[in-house]
């Protein structure tokens, strides 16, 4: 098969920071190649290079052996390489075909020639397959309907290579089917896909070749069959099985106490199913799997900031028909978000105000905190995470990024809650305050509270949970506990090997 794109020594920084360094990345005629990597991996910048968002610091890019420059999205759809995103960036309220062609409709003396654009609307689908009626709104269709016709524009375009990005995300297990029906009739029209996910399974049933980047580097092009999936996770999270150390796991003093929230089979459509879980007081439990593997959606179940559409909840052994954070709140329950900037701190507020604000919300606005009370638990509580600086009227977006969590974590142990969920409490900080923050979780659950622990760092997870729920491609695998704990057993499981 020819090579349709060829990237050669690829580079590309922001601001000093490094996105890409010297990535080489080729696409072959009627192949789906498999671009792979955690958060932070590269893959969007790669892909937003390809496209034209970006322009490359150094390197080439080829198309069909000729060197390209795209310098916007619209230009590499000229040059034949299309995009179709995660979520469906078009029109609802629109019909099929006017979404089809949008921008490109057939027009005339007297405006749109509809008739033109029916056809040619219902010949796009066609292509994939399709039997939908082109002039019902495109808000009519579901998800995976709506996934293929943003998938017939961008081929509309006589595209030779399409690009999805995680097309599958939103997608139950026969939409997906359907959808890989289609990537693969167009694999036998010759188009290169490249195909961007976080589903090992689903990489393995429709790749053909898989190439892994890490930290902006590329660290090795494989044919899907010659690369196993524990040999996949461990390149992309940089650590070998074979290597690792077990490390002792935390032992619970007195694990013989009622389970303060269990669940079973909970789930929510597109998001994650079938999980069952159990935590007690003194409990640490961690959630282990990679990027979109379903940890973030768990933790969102269990406070309710999503809702279940199967399963139940109890805590303190009574079935709680209706979960939601003001709920979960009054219950004691803690939640920090792995996006602190945007859910997480108020940057124009004060230290102060944003350490109290949940404190108030669960007092109630009639029953305002006076100042002096205010001041005073403030500091105490700036004092006990040893926030830095100490000045508790300064706006928090001041403020580094680990000082910004730990004031969030303060907020949660202004309620004094029992039990905190944790996402990814020590990301993008330094590490003094990551040890800071590993400590208080572990003095913690000494003291008798629970904690649900999500983390990306593996050691972090076995330095720091009693038992650890894995996950892979948004489903519970098995429930590691005591001695079974450790990175090498986690690892092994999120591959499935």
């Amino acid at each position: 098969m020819a090579d349709l794109v060829q990237l050669k020594g690829v580079g590309k920084s922001f601001l000093g920071t490094v996105a890409l360094s010297d990535v080489d990345f080729d696409l072959r005629a009627g192949e789906v190649h498999a671009l792979m990597g955690e958060n932070g991996a590269g893959k969007s910048t790669l892909i937003k290079t390809i496209t034209g968002v970006y322009k490359p610091d150094s390197g080439t890019i080829c198309l069909e052996g000729s060197p390209i420059q795209p310098h916007s999205p619209a230009d590499a759809v000229r040059l034949g390489i299309s995009t179709v995103y995660q979520e469906v960036n078009l029109v609802p309220n629109l019909t099929v075909m006017e979404n089809l062609l949008l921008g490109r409709e057939p027009a005339g003396t007297l405006g749109i020639r509809w008739r033109e654009l029916r056809r040619r609307a219902e010949q796009a689908l066609g292509r994939l397959s399709l039997n939908i009626d082109v002039r019902a709104p495109l808000g009519s269709l579901s998800i995976a309907l709506q996934q293929m016709v943003a998938i017939a524009r961008a081929l509309d375009v006589s595209a030779k290579v399409l690009i999805l990005d995680e097309p599958t995300s939103s997608l139950d297990a026969d939409e997906v089917e359907s959808l890989f029906r289609v990537i693969k009739g167009l694999k036998a029209q010759g188009i290169g896909i490249v195909f961007v996910t976080h589903f090992l399974e689903q990489v393995y049933e429709i790749s053909d070749r898989i190439t892994v980047l890490r930290n902006g580097k590329r660290v090795g092009t494989w044919n899907a069959a010659d690369l196993s999936r524990l040999e996949l996770v461990s390149n992309m999270i940089g650590r070998d099985p074979a290597s690792l150390d077990r490390v002792e796991s935390r032992e619970v003093e007195d694990a013989s106490g009622a389970a303060i929230l269990s669940a079973r089979q909970i789930g929510r459509r597109g998001s994650v199913r079938g999980v069952d879980l159990d935590l007690k007081g003194g409990e640490t439990l961690g959630l282990a799997g990679l990027l979109g593997s379903g940890r973030t959606e768990v933790a969102r179940l269990l406070f309710g900031i999503d809702g279940l559409d199967s399963g139940e909840l109890k805590v303190d052994g009574s079935r709680v028909s209706r979960v939601r954070p003001g709920h979960s709140i009054k219950l004691g329950f803690g939640y920090l978000s792995e996006d602190r900037k945007r859910e997480g701190i108020f940057p124009e507020l004060s230290v102060r105000e944003n350490v109290l604000i949940l404190l108030q919300v669960k007092r109630g606005w009639y029953r305002r905190l006076p100042m002096r009370r205010q001041e005073e638990l403030a500091k105490e509580l700036v004092l006990r995470l040893r926030i830095s600086p100490p000045d508790i009227e300064r706006p928090i977006q001041f403020l580094s990024g680990g000082n910004q969590q730990k004031a969030l974590l303060a907020r949660l142990l202004g309620v004094e809650p029992r039990l905190l969920i944790l996402d990814e409490p020590t990301r993008g900080i330094d590490v003094g305050a990551k040890f800071e923050i590993m400590s208080l979780v572990e003095d913690l659950r000494k003291a008798g509270r629970s904690c649900v622990f999500i983390s990306s760092e593996l050691a972090e997870v076995v330095r720091t949970c009693t038992k650890v729920l894995v996950l892979r491609d948004r489903h519970p695998v098995r429930t590691l506990t005591g001695a079974e704990i450790s990175e090498a057993s986690i690892i092994t499981e999120i591959a499935g090997h």
